[in-house]
């Protein structure tokens, strides 16, 4: 029984592994590919929807932390600042297991387009990179809703939700454009990752744990 076991287990995971695969084949095709079917953007508030002529062609679930440095303030005391710094992994679900597909992090935009800040922002930009082909998207926020304000964002006590534009686009070292296209990038249903409340030392850095949703658009052909 024990040598069955462990003859069932290795084939599920000779499947999910060939699976997944063929998600990253995918995944890593041309701009046109369609990594997901029949993607349907959630219902937003106009602060954060997308411009019409854009249309979702993948929703990821992210975990991950938001980064907070203790600055001082005016009067002499302290409080905590967003540092730019997220870092988080999105994941789909392939045959009930989670497929790391994604990774979020803040780089410099080595590729902007019209839309970016010149110069460049040293301090770097939100950066989503496919796990297949390398491809990257950079992004801005151009609009945000509070948590709790509404059923795209539900819980109270948690980060906005947005909408990020992009400032830049690269495709990967060998050809691969799955993100190379993406115009827009929503972050919903957050949960977690506000500041810390506790008093804090200036200079003093702390990561806060969250939860979300990214649903990445492409402009319509």
């Amino acid at each position: 029984m024990k040598i069955f076991s462990l003859l069932k287990k290795s084939a599920c995971g000779r499947d999910l592994f060939a699976a997944a695969l063929l998600l990253g084949s995918t995944l890593g095709m041309s701009g046109n590919a369609v990594a997901q079917q029949n993607v349907k953007a959630p219902e937003v508030p106009i602060d954060i929807k997308v411009p019409t002529g854009n249309s979702a062609f993948l929703i990821a679930h992210a975990i991950g932390t938001q980064g907070y440095t203790c600055v001082p303030t005016a009067d002499g005391g302290t409080t905590w600042s967003p540092n730019a710094r997220p870092e988080a992994t999105l994941f789909v679900k392939l045959f009930g297991q989670q497929v790391q597909i994604i990774t979020h992090f803040a780089s410099i935009d080595t590729s902007p387009n019209d839309f970016a800040q010149k110069p460049v922002p040293l301090s770097g930009n939100a950066t989503w990179q496919s796990s297949f082909d390398t491809s990257k998207v950079w992004a801005v926020k151009t609009g945000g809703i509070n948590a709790g304000s509404d059923a795209s964002c539900p819980n109270e006590n948690s980060i906005q939700c947005l909408r990020l534009q992009s400032v830049g686009n690269e495709a990967g070292p060998s050809g691969g454009k799955f993100l190379a296209k993406t115009t827009f990038v929503q972050r919903l249903n957050t949960r977690g990752g506000l500041a810390p409340i506790t008093q804090c030392t200036a200079g003093q850095t702390q990561l806060q744990p969250y939860e979300a949703d990214y649903v990445f658009f492409r402009a319509d052909e």
